[in-house]
């Protein structure tokens, strides 16, 4: 925590990324890739599954399509749609520390919005069944947006849908996709990495990196302490 420098103000908003950030959904979305992809004997490395982390639907259809032809992608991505909507409708585990973080926002009356990759159906339904979709004042979805990430399309509409200026809002990414949508919205990012740990690209972006939800909520607790200090 010493070594991940201050917040540099006080965010007057929180934008959160949905899978792999408040959900624990990477780790399922991915398994049911690889189980489909297994089962129409396709023969994928594993590295592609996490290079695919983050990205919206389309530019994985696209990835996938490139190296098995489209018929064969839209048939598998299919199944690993059916698939995923069984794990969907038995509740997605929470990421730790995020009901933790949504209480301490909440109690500060700090606005929070949703800024995802998914669809917005799809999107709705894992935060309501996750207990999670009343704690937001906005969800911004891909169905909402002309670009997915890291286009900053969904992180500026958040912004307008919140009425907070992009410059004073804080936005919480696992993956570096998110971390690239949020800093071309001009928003404060903080990575709570998951599946994919940064690499030197990523880092080179300057950023704040952060090992859980606990310790960006502790860089939360000192930027109002500090506003606190100073008035």
């Amino acid at each position: 925590m010493s070594t991940v420098a201050p917040l540099p103000f006080a965010p007057e908003a929180v934008v959160f990324d949905m899978d792999g950030l408040m959900l624990d959904s990477e780790r399922a979305i991915t398994d049911c890739m690889i189980r489909a992809a297994r089962g129409a004997g396709h023969a994928l490395p594993d590295s592609l599954w996490l290079e695919m982390v983050g990205s919206g639907e389309e530019a994985c259809r696209l990835r996938l399509a490139g190296l098995l032809g489209e018929a064969a992608a839209d048939a598998m991505l299919a199944h690993a749609d059916a698939l995923y909507d069984e794990v969907v409708d038995a509740g997605v585990p929470h990421r730790p520390g995020i009901v933790a973080l949504l209480d301490w926002l909440q109690a500060r009356a700090i606005p929070r919005a949703v800024a995802t990759s998914t669809r917005r159906p799809l999107a709705l339904r894992k935060l309501r069944i996750a207990g999670l979709l009343d704690r937001f004042h906005a969800v911004c979805t891909s169905s909402d947006v002309a670009r997915p990430k890291p286009a900053p399309d969904v992180y500026l509409l958040a912004a307008r849908r919140l009425e907070v200026a992009p410059e004073r809002c804080l936005v919480l990414e696992d993956s570096a996709p998110g971390v690239r949508a949020a800093l071309a919205a001009g928003m404060l990012p903080v990575q709570v990495p998951d599946l994919v740990e940064p690499d030197d690209a990523v880092r080179e972006l300057g950023h704040r990196i952060v090992g859980s939800l606990d310790e960006a909520q502790r860089l939360l607790e000192a930027s109002l302490q500090g506003r606190a200090a100073a008035r």
